[in-house]
């Protein structure tokens, strides 16, 4: 499940439940949240100050377009999908700067 590491945990919290539309699934100790995203697959945000902003992820939607509209909407910036090789994208940085792909 991959992880990413933050300042503030509220602050995250926010983004990423604007990210995935929905808050947490799970709090499973002080200092880490987790989202179940399908079948063994999931996403943790972890309050790590010395480590926030060197993280990454990617993961995949299954309407992109949809997706970057509803970011748009809650207010998350973004610079539109892109092509890339055989896949697009949408690249997002939340507010410690970890990098969060999104695919379809």
């Amino acid at each position: 499940m991959p992880n990413l590491r933050v300042s503030d945990l509220d602050a995250a919290e926010r983004w990423y439940t604007a990210l995935l539309g929905r808050g947490p699934d799970e709090r499973p100790m002080d200092g880490l949240l987790e989202w179940r995203l399908g079948p063994g697959a999931g996403l943790q945000v972890w309050r790590e100050p010395d480590a926030a902003g060197r993280s990454g992820c990617t993961v995949t939607v299954f309407d992109l377009d949809a997706v970057a509209a509803r970011l748009t909407a809650a207010g998350v910036a973004h610079e539109g999908v892109e092509q890339a090789s055989s896949v697009r994208i949408l690249r997002l940085a939340d507010p410690d700067g970890n990098r969060v792909v999104l695919t379809d």
